[in-house]
């Protein structure tokens, strides 16, 4: 029993064109993750061989505006015919859209009652289009001390309880560990919890967000945990080489193997 690893292509082997980058992720033995769909090419993507394990599922749009809620619907079905060529089963959504450096387009500083019960509804309606299309939306947590300030339903506890809320087998969690670290931690016990409703796990070091052996945790325990809570899907890397360059990049995917081959 193991995970399906990838990699995120957007972070690694940044000296490279993009292409290139998948074809070596690939050729190294790992899955592909992408990020903004709208200026890859889907045929070209498919061409390197590579398996493609999430996307960004939206363009723009929020969980909790009328506007915001139609425009997310609007673009995560557009997004579904770019997944489904590049047989990409998973697309990835947050509690708003996030604009230059990742922050959001409609940060908010307070989350209302009104807030939650807006995001429920208007997950409800992405889970029934992810039903229709046969794919799986995940709802992934971030921080908002570091990389995402304003950033709404932004804890791993948060997107817990509105996966949770919708009750769908079409929308789950991306646990995304390394944001979980600096906005909870507890990561053991937050994987004990959150496996059930998790179709991704995401990993990045703490601090510096680069591969795992260079930060505090200690990713082998993390990775045992996982699997003994019954997890056999994604793990990502979605981290920076600390050494930028092409070997450094091999370095950092080959020490990402070495945390969770268990």
């Amino acid at each position: 029993m193991g995970f399906t690893l990838a990699i995120c292509s957007e972070m690694v082997l940044t000296e490279l064109p993009h292409l290139e980058r998948v074809q070596h992720i690939h050729d190294a033995g790992f899955a592909v993750e992408i990020w903004d769909w709208t200026q890859k090419d889907a045929e070209a993507l498919r061409a390197t061989g590579a398996s493609f394990t999430s996307m960004t599922g939206y363009v723009t749009g929020d969980l909790t505006t009328p506007d915001g809620a139609d425009d997310l619907l609007r673009t995560a079905e557009e997004s579904i015919p770019f997944a489904q060529a590049i047989d990409c089963p998973s697309l990835n959504i947050h509690g708003t859209g996030l604009g230059e450096g990742g922050l959001p387009v409609r940060p908010v500083e307070v989350t209302t009652g009104e807030d939650w019960v807006a995001a429920v509804r208007t997950l409800e309606r992405v889970a029934e289009l992810a039903e229709r299309h046969d794919v799986t939306y995940v709802l992934e947590n971030l921080n908002t001390a570091v990389d995402h300030p304003g950033t709404p339903f932004a804890r791993a506890a948060d997107t817990l309880g509105l996966v949770r809320a919708v009750g769908s087998p079409h929308l789950r969690m991306n646990l995304d560990l390394y944001h979980a670290q600096i906005g909870e931690g507890n990561l053991v016990e937050l994987v004990r919890a959150a496996v059930p409703y998790t179709g991704e796990v995401q990993v990045a070091d703490v601090p510096g967000r680069c591969e795992p052996g260079t930060g505090e945790v200690r990713w082998s325990f993390v990775a045992q945990a996982l699997a003994d809570a019954g997890y056999t899907g994604v793990v990502a890397m979605e981290a920076w080489a600390s050494a930028p360059s092409v070997d450094g990049s091999r370095r950092a995917m080959d020490a990402f193997r070495e945390a969770f081959t268990v």
